[in-house]
């Protein structure tokens, strides 16, 4: 039974806001030196706390420079918001990170995606806001027609493009989670996950394929030693630790990575 297990991995989301790009850059070498298993932005137009107006950089912009300026990393956005770019114009984008990341192997990056949420990226930027169930129907459009992109691209991704989901709708979310997703990266507390994660269970199922194929990530903002065992119990394996600009503290973090590697070590 060991021997099938998930590693357990460890990843940051690294939050492009109150920084200029060279404080950006130092946090992403120093997380790559550290240890981390990925490295996230996330896919905002301003920043989500502090100075609302503060300093803030582009999504996939960044991600093609951190493809360049890492080695090991996987890559990617904690979710890309699937508003914001067309369906086949997103899988290109994708896939040319993908390139320019692999440096002669694989591609590193991981196609986070959701629905969108943030009312002030859309207002600002002139995107329909609609409703939470029109954006999450759209979302669900998207899906098929990023896999047939993929298909059709030339030259074709360096390997199978994992795509992570974020979020815990029960009726639709959850049910994209089982058809499409490899990662489903959830917010809110041990039980809220232990419940969802039953759904998605159901929803696998139900379009054909083994729960165990999707692999479980969670935000984290306490200590190793207060929350990861109960939540390794309870079938997380990946873990998500979120830092801001300017100081970008990895403190937490690398506690994460040495209990990551402890676990791992007793696997």
């Amino acid at each position: 039974m060991s021997e099938t297990r998930r590693p357990v991995r460890v990843a940051v989301q690294i939050q492009q806001q109150h920084s200029d790009y060279a404080g950006i850059r130092r946090a992403v070498a120093a997380a790559e030196e550290a240890g981390a298993d990925a490295l996230y932005t996330w896919d905002h137009f301003y920043p989500l706390y502090g100075e609302p107006e503060g300093l803030h950089f582009e999504c996939w912009s960044l991600l093609a420079a951190w493809a360049e300026a890492t080695e090991k990393v996987e890559l990617g956005a904690l979710v890309t918001c699937n508003s914001y770019r067309n369906p086949e114009l997103l899988a290109d984008m994708a896939r040319t990170v993908d390139h320019i990341s692999a440096k002669g192997g694989e591609g590193r990056l991981v196609l986070g995606i959701g629905s969108g949420w943030f009312q002030k990226d859309y207002d600002e930027y002139g995107y329909e806001f609609g409703t939470a169930g029109g954006r999450l129907d759209a979302l669900g459009e998207a899906l098929p027609r990023i896999q047939s992109r993929f298909g059709k691209l030339n030259p074709a991704p360096t390997r199978h493009i994992p795509i992570l989901i974020g979020g815990g709708g029960e009726k639709k979310t959850l049910r994209m989670v089982g058809q499409y997703a490899d990662i489903w990266h959830s917010f809110g507390d041990a039980e809220t996950f232990t419940r969802k994660s039953a759904i998605l269970d159901d929803w696998a199922r139900q379009a054909g394929r083994a729960p165990q194929e999707i692999e479980r990530s969670i935000g984290v903002d306490k200590a190793p030693e207060e929350v990861g065992e109960d939540l390794l119990a309870r079938g997380a394996t990946y873990f998500t630790i979120g830092v801001g600009g300017p100081e970008y503290d990895l403190g937490l973090a690398k506690d994460w990575f040495a209990w990551r590697d402890e676990q791992n070590a007793s696997r």
